[in-house]
Parts: structure tokens; C-alpha cells; sequence
């Protein structure tokens, strides 16, 4: 293998990634930083470092993952949400910019500080974006996020210590709501809502590299939404708020349900797409 200098590799690699990804030349110096440890500012400072063989063959082998459609949050094991910098593993849903929409809602909805919540539980909590997004925005509050996956839990905790919210927030291994102790004034959950047999005929990039117990919710994708609705009177507080995302086209499927088990829509947000993506419910009087 020929020694290269950074300059090339990183033109070589903008070139190809140009198939995969919207910004190739960022995907390209964020590889770099992954596998050499220069930041942005040290790869434009000296384009013309040399490559060690050791670093070539990584960042070729980094490539190659890429281009073969294969996240980049996955490659780097590290995922940005909501301005925060969280660990992500083969165990944990990758949060996506969609999820953020429910974090929007939330805040939208407790517009108040006053109103702001005490206690909050995320069910399905993955590598814990969601209530470490909201614990970050509201100081005064503890949380308690809720998974099946012992490797998933122990990824968000490690999210929560390097964020500073360890203090705040709680991860456990658990069976949804089943067992769970206390109350909230808030619910959260990005729940699976793929229908089971629309798993095949996602994009790739999800069928591939996210756990299917992430993604499937059932064969008409509402399973986790009906046992939420069903449970969660147990555990929230009177006139607290369950906020949850939705699935396409999903959103009229989840007021139907939601009306006949005693709760009503109290709010809704699209995502950047226009597509509804998020909603608030309470408990029926």
C-alpha cells in the first residue's frame, strides 16, 4: 500500500461519499477525526500530513462501511441530539432528527417554567436521547427511562454520566410499564411502530443496522401505543401529559386508539417535513 498524504484521501473520499451522503467533504474530515484523532481545524492546518499505512487501511475500511450505506452514527458509535453528544451501539435505536420533534412538543406544551415537569418516565428509552433531551432543558427535573435491553441501559447511563445528568436520571431494565413504581407528571416514548410486515421494505440503512425489537410494533404497528394507553394511568399524575412520536400516517390510527381507552389529543407537531410526527395526550375527565 502507498503512503498518502491526508489532502488526497480526504479529496478521494469526498468523491465517493458524494453517492451516499449530503455532505461528503463533512463525512470525509468527521472519518478522519474518528480514526486519526485530528479535529477540522488540524486537518485544514496541515493538508499535507502523511497517512501511516495502520491509519490508511482504517480509514479505507471506514469508507468502505459508508459506502456501503451503513450510517455514519454507526461507524462513529456516537450520534448528536438535540445538541447533545450521545453514545450509540448495535443495541440502541440510532435517534434520528424526527425524534426532536417530540422534544419540541414537550417544551411547546410546558411553555411555562412554572409548569415545567417534576418527574418523568421514557418508555423504550434506547440510548436515553429523549430524557436526557428534557432533563438538559428542565434543571429541576428527575427521570427514569425504561428498556428491555440490558446493553441498551447501560448505554444510556453511560450517556447520562458523560452529560452530567447521572444525578437526574435513572435508566432500568424493564418489561415496558410492567413494574414500574411512582408517579409522573410526564410519559414520554418513541415506541416501535413499524408494522411488522413493512420491516423488509425499509430503507437499508434501517433494516440493517437498527435491532428490529427497536422497529417493530406489530402487525399493525400500534401494539406499543395500545399497552401505553392501556398502563399509563397507573403511573401518571392527574392532569400529567403522555407525549409519544408517530409513524406516517399514523396519527389518526393513534386518536382512535387513544379515544377509546380514555384519553383525548391535547397537541400535535409535524416534523421539517410536514408530516404529523409527534402528539400530546391526557386522560379523559
Amino acid at each position: 500500500m502507498t503512503t498518502v498524504v491526508l489532502a488526497l484521501w480526504l479529496r478521494e473520499a469526498t468523491t465517493a461519499l458524494a453517492s451516499v451522503a449530503d455532505q461528503p467533504r463533512m463525512e470525509a474530515r468527521r472519518l478522519v477525526a474518528f480514526v486519526c484523532g485530528w479535529d477540522a481545524g488540524q486537518q485544514i492546518a496541515d493538508p499535507g500530513r502523511p497517512l501511516s499505512l495502520h491509519q490508511q487501511a482504517q480509514l479505507d475500511h471506514a469508507l468502505q462501511r459508508r459506502l456501503d450505506d451503513e450510517p455514519l452514527s454507526r461507524i462513529l458509535g456516537r450520534r448528536e441530539f438535540w445538541g447533545l453528544d450521545l453514545s450509540i451501539d448495535g443495541a440502541t435505536l440510532d435517534p434520528r432528527a424526527d425524534t426532536e420533534t417530540l422534544v419540541d412538543l414537550v417544551l411547546e406544551t410546558y411553555a411555562a417554567d412554572a409548569a415545567a415537569p417534576s418527574r418523568i418516565l421514557d418508555l423504550g428509552t434506547g440510548s436515553g436521547a429523549i430524557l436526557l433531551a428534557l432533563l438538559s432543558a428542565y434543571p429541576r427535573a428527575t427521570g427514569l427511562g425504561i428498556d428491555q435491553s440490558a446493553a441498551t441501559v447501560e448505554t444510556a447511563r453511560g450517556n447520562a454520566r458523560d452529560l452530567g445528568l447521572n444525578a437526574r436520571a435513572r435508566f432500568e431494565v424493564g418489561d415496558w410499564l410492567n413494574g414500574v413504581q411512582g408517579r409522573f407528571d410526564l410519559i414520554v416514548s418513541n415506541p416501535p411502530y413499524i408494522p411488522t410486515g413493512d420491516l423488509p421494505l425499509l430503507a437499508r440503512n434501517v433494516r440493517e443496522f437498527d435491532d428490529p425489537a427497536a422497529l417493530d410494533g406489530g402487525a399493525d404497528g400500534l401494539i406499543f401505543y395500545r399497552r401505553t394507553l392501556t398502563e399509563a394511568a397507573a403511573v401518571l399524575e392527574p392532569g400529567g401529559v403522555l407525549a409519544v412520536e408517530i409513524g406516517i400516517d399514523q396519527r389518526d390510527a393513534v386518536a382512535e386508539a387513544a379515544f377509546g381507552l380514555g384519553w383525548s389529543i391535547s397537541g400535535q407537531r409535524a416534523d421539517l417535513a410536514g408530516i404529523p410526527r409527534a402528539l400530546t395526550m391526557v386522560r379523559l375527565a
